[in-house]
């Protein structure tokens, strides 16, 4: 078995996923608060706001506090001649390899929250599937994005 890929991604990434959970959570708590205005409204029972509540308070602790961290630890990534060496998840660990023959075409993107931080992410297109590499460097996702479009077109060229 192949041991774990080296590099990370940036620090950085836990806080853009932790504004991201936040604004998941504002849309769940808006929700909520329908809920409890339809409950007024309507003279519902008041128990589909506070299940509504219990869900929100629920996903804002997972969201933010719990899942960045966890999900940092475990983004790695590695670049060879041949592959790409990806490994990702938080209860289950998925690692992956992207052969270069297979590789189509390489993108970068970068919405305003990782703008924000200078940062982007790295998608790798295969015929079937995209592979991302998430918070990367700006700098650091153009030039790797660079490098994987040379050696797969060096190993396509070979074939």
């Amino acid at each position: 078995m192949r041991d774990v890929p080296q590099n990370r991604i940036e620090k950085s990434a836990i806080t853009v996923w932790k504004i991201s959970g936040l604004i998941y959570t504002f849309i769940f708590l808006f929700l909520t608060i329908g809920l409890a205005v339809l409950g007024i409204l309507y003279d519902w029972s008041y128990w589909l706001a506070g299940i509504g509540l219990g869900i929100t308070v629920l996903m804002t602790g997972l969201a933010i506090f719990l899942i960045p961290p966890l999900r940092w630890r475990r983004w790695r990534y590695q670049l060879y001649d041949q592959e790409i060496y990806i490994q990702h998840g938080i209860l289950i660990v998925k690692r992956t390899l992207v052969p270069m023959v297979r590789v189509q075409h390489v993108d970068t993107k970068q919405g305003p929250i990782l703008r924000k931080f200078k940062l982007a992410s790295l998608e790798v297109s295969t015929a079937a599937t995209i592979h991302e590499i998430p918070a990367l460097k700006l700098s650091e996702a153009e030039a790797l994005r660079d490098q994987i479009s040379v050696l797969a077109r060096v190993e396509q060229n070979d074939i």
